[in-house]
């Protein structure tokens, strides 16, 4: 997402006056070709301009008065009318020789860390996350969350003791190179599963993080970008994907909405929302490439987190720990290696911010090295800085404070929205999931005061639960159901139509001679959107508008005095 580009390894190939309307489409033709993206640096007086320039191009980076930057063929067309004095770069994808980048291509069995100081070719990339399934059944699996704009494959390996169930434990996600040219984490994220994975058994830490820890790893996000340049080579690698989008600017935003660059969500964007929104994941991080930093929320505003403490305290011992084991000068940019993204430029509609906003999940981004795409010969030494960072980040899910939310009478798991006391700000609550009822509320040390509610049930707060540093306080909570006591209604079922809904769904109630109703609609998070009373009057039927309704899932709730039916509808427009 955000990269600091050495000055020793931009090349400088045009420098152009681009003034007020003299750019036109015969200009840009040629500038472009057939290109998709233009990468270029320009000066600027005020940093304030950025917040502007940010919704119109992709911003790299911004040191002082320079600022990086990339651009499609319309982004560019926007920019060139506001008149900079522009620098076109060489792109960062181009920069090194299939030599530096490859090893000849084969089928890959993966044998030790020193088989990783190569980049793949696409295909034995999916080989080895293949063989990594095959080989390690009952510790992974494989799954394909959909596909990119030109169908390559966007993968995720699951790891765990439990691979087969969704029990009550944390859930962590690593992803890589959403940005295509950026590759160090891409190599890293490949070494890291192997290491788990060989080293499950013999390595105390990483048997306590597979046997605690459901954890997922997506290696490579833009599998288009990263091979623009064909499938045997990730020389030619792009930023942008194949439809020209920065993936790191395509998603919904906590400030300016749900397309904020003006784009129709990716395939690899809707990928990924879909893959977050049907998991409970507590915490995540994206690789990037370009600068070396520890960048956490918000990268939109410059209001904090509610735990911006303890992001600080994460992203200190990240960047301390690579501070231990790499080299001096390494990790060391902004403040010694972490920011928070705000201070360092903004960025609108990035990933880290919808997954803390919308997925209610703690997400980070890190950039892992200057250069993007480093030499192969150095992927190892990479390896060796990074991978005690990234294994000390994992286990970081395992503190705060986790339990599992049941309802008292049946012992049956919740969806219980867990809220903390004059801490919770911008969607920092999280919720338990579904099956297991588990939840995970990693926090700063302190003592804290917790409120547990879910829809049918009383609230329940909790006061003063003590959290310190590297310990994990576990706090079963049972709520009672508003009807505790009633009897349940089971001699009928809930019947709604149709599904998918674009405007009305048709309720059947499930009781004649039930006249009272309260009606409630849910969203997948559990939290009521719409509510009304129904009078029945004789009517066998209730229509719902669902036509304001966001396409999505949701749960229609429909209860009186003896109990509550539940029914899952789908609108889609």
């Amino acid at each position: 997402m955000k990269k600091i580009f050495s000055l020793s390894l931009l090349v400088l190939i045009a420098t152009l006056m681009v003034r007020g309307q003299t750019s036109n489409d015969n200009q840009l033709n040629s500038l472009f070709g057939s290109k998709k993206e233009i990468y270029f640096k320009f000066h600027i007086f005020d940093k304030a301009e950025v917040n502007k320039l940010t919704r119109i191009i992709s911003i790299d980076n911004v040191t002082a008065d320079e600022v990086f930057a990339y651009a499609n063929k319309s982004e560019f067309e926007k920019f060139s009318k506001l008149g900079y004095q522009v620098t076109f770069l060489k792109a960062p994808g181009s920069m090194l020789t299939d030599a530096e980048l490859m090893k000849p291509a084969g089928t890959r069995n993966p044998s030790g860390p020193a088989a990783w100081d190569f980049y793949p070719t696409y295909q034995q990339y999916v080989d080895t996350m293949v063989y990594f399934a095959n080989t390690y059944p009952s510790l992974c699996k494989l799954d394909t969350i959909g596909t990119s704009a030109e169908n390559r494959l966007l993968l995720v390996l699951e790891i765990s003791k439990d691979i087969n169930t969704d029990g009550p434990k944390p859930q962590f996600f690593y992803t890589s190179s959403m940005h295509g040219d950026e590759l160090t984490g891409y190599i890293g994220m490949l070494h890291l599963i192997e290491y788990l994975l060989t080293g499950y058994g013999t390595n105390p830490a990483v048997s306590k993080l597979v046997d605690s820890i459901q954890i997922f790893i997506n290696p490579l996000a833009n599998p288009d970008g990263t091979y623009a340049g064909g499938n045997n080579t990730v020389n030619g690698a792009t930023r942008y994907n194949s439809n020209g989008v920065d993936l790191n600017r395509n998603y919904p935003d906590p400030v300016y909405g749900l397309h904020p660059d003006g784009n129709p969500w990716q395939f690899e964007t809707v990928a990924f929302m879909g893959f977050a929104s049907s998991k409970g994941l507590t915490m995540s991080a994206n690789f990037h490439g370009g600068a070396e930093v520890f960048n956490y929320p918000w990268d939109t505003q410059p209001k904090l987190t509610a735990d911006n403490s303890w992001w600080v305290f994460v992203g200190r011992e990240f960047a301390d720990t690579i501070h231990k084991y790499g080299p001096a000068g390494y990790f060391t940019m902004l403040d010694n290696g972490i920011s928070d993204g705000y201070a360092w430029y903004q960025a609108i509609g990035g990933r880290q911010d919808y997954m803390n906003y919308w997925q209610h999940c703690r997400e980070v981004t890190i950039e892992l090295s200057v250069n993007k795409m480093p030499p192969a010969s150095q992927l190892v030494s990479f390896w060796n800085y990074d991978y005690h960072s990234y294994l000390n980040y994992i286990e970081q899910v395992l503190y705060g404070i986790q339990g599992v939310v049941t309802d008292t009478a049946t012992g049956l798991p919740l969806k219980a929205f867990v809220n903390i006391a004059n801490h919770d700000i911008d969607s920092s609550q999280v919720y338990s999931r579904m099956p297991s009822g588990f939840y995970d509320r990693v926090i700063d040390e302190g003592s804290w005061s917790l409120t547990f509610s879910a829809p049918g049930y009383y609230s329940k707060t909790i006061n003063n639960v003590a959290i310190t540093h590297y310990n994990a306080t576990h706090l079963n909570v049972q709520l009672k159901s508003l009807y505790y006591g009633t009897a349940r209604l089971e001699q009928g079922e809930l019947t709604i139509y149709p599904s998918p809904a674009k405007t009305d769904v048709h309720i059947v109630f499930p009781e004649t001679d039930s006249k009272k109703w309260k009606l409630d609609v849910l969203n997948t998070m559990g939290v009521s959107i719409f509510s009304s009373e129904i009078t029945n009057s004789g009517k066998l039927i209730h229509v719902l508008d669902v036509a304001g309704f966001a396409s999505g899932m949701y749960f229609v709730v429909l209860s009186n005095g003896n109990g509550i039916y539940r029914k899952q509808i789908l609108v889609s427009h």
